[in-house]
């Protein structure tokens, strides 16, 4: 098997982890204001949910606290800021995300936490199960941000005159 030392690792998941969250947040800007439905809201939690497979792999594994503790923090905290950032709106029979001026700091306040937390966890584990622990906390985080999501979509959906500008409307 081909090793890799811990600071090439250390540097290639750092670089590949800017390059992930600069295309997302690119991504994201450019698709606002687009209509969503359902099937766009639900589709990434289900296609994120591929990745549990890197499990398979022994050297992913994490204990259960690490990884009930990851998907917790990322289910009550980091996607708490997304929640809050992400607005519905109409636009005549179509309903799109509104665009949210503090989005693209959120998401550069939630990389700047992880890549701090990410050199103080993999002090205590190693760098693939650093990986798998930050797997799980960012589908704990998409997952609970795109069912509040779904939710949201779901309230403007079921009645036309309902028009949701914050997702704690209830």
């Amino acid at each position: 098997m081909l090793q890799f030392s811990p600071s090439f690792l250390q540097i290639g998941s750092t670089v590949g982890l800017l390059v992930i969250a600069i295309t997302a947040i690119l991504v994201r800007s450019r698709t606002n204001h687009r209509p969503v439905n359902a099937k766009k809201i639900l589709i990434p939690p289900m296609g994120m949910s591929t990745g549990f497979l890197m499990f398979v792999v022994a050297d992913f594994r994490v204990s259960w606290m690490w990884a009930l503790g990851a998907f917790l923090a990322g289910w009550f905290i980091f996607s708490y800021p997304l929640i809050r950032g992400t607005r519905f709106e109409r636009s005549g029979t179509d309903i799109v995300v509104q665009r949210s001026k503090s989005f693209l700091f959120i998401l550069i306040g939630l990389l700047m936490i992880r890549l701090l937390l990410h050199r103080f966890i993999e002090q205590y584990i190693s760098i693939p199960q650093t990986a798998g622990v930050f797997f799980i906390l960012a589908f704990g985080t998409l997952l609970h941000w795109r069912i509040s999501m779904y939710r949201q979509y779901r309230k403007m959906t079921s009645d036309p005159d309902i028009s949701l500008s914050h997702p704690s409307t209830k």
